[in-house]
């Protein structure tokens, strides 16, 4: 069966399922790319990002953009390239629209001509909503890193 019921007035769908790990991996690889711009469209214009590395939440799409230019500049700056894996995604329709999913992140770090290792496991948090294009969109994310309290 495609479908079962998740929450009153909600019904999950394989398509839907889909559809999320497809907006996962195109705005994991924009990540990866440091195409910030571009990475900061899979949000909401009033979007929150909440991770635990940064000493508030950020909000809107200049600030996302900021973070991640902020973000890309340390593994350049000790030669590693990051890549972001998003998986074990636990997608959730709600009656009001919005899809919250909960899913794992690895963050691998790769030293230009070394052995990869991971730099970080976390878990993320997120409310999707469809933009007036139909797309989805991150209105809510909060990051939790496994080796913090």
């Amino acid at each position: 069966m495609t479908t079962e019921a998740v929450a009153p007035g909600a019904v999950w769908s394989a398509a839907l399922h889909a559809e999320v790990q497809q907006f996962y991996a195109h705005q994991m690889q924009l990540l990866d790319l440091g195409e910030a711009e571009q990475w900061s469209l899979t949000f909401t214009t009033d979007a929150v990002f909440d991770v635990p590395t940064l000493p508030e939440p950020v909000r809107g799409r200049p600030g996302l953009v900021a973070a991640v230019r902020r973000a890309r500049a340390e593994p350049a700056a000790a030669g590693e390239r990051h890549r972001h894996f998003m998986g074990m995604a636990d997608v959730r329709p709600l009656p009001d629209g919005t899809v919250a999913v909960r899913s794992y992140t690895i963050v691998y770090a790769t030293p230009v001509g070394g052995a990869s290792r991971v730099h970080r496991t976390c878990v993320c948090e997120d409310v999707l909503v469809r933009g007036a294009d139909g797309t989805l969109r991150v209105a809510h994310r909060v990051v939790s890193r496994d080796d913090l309290p």
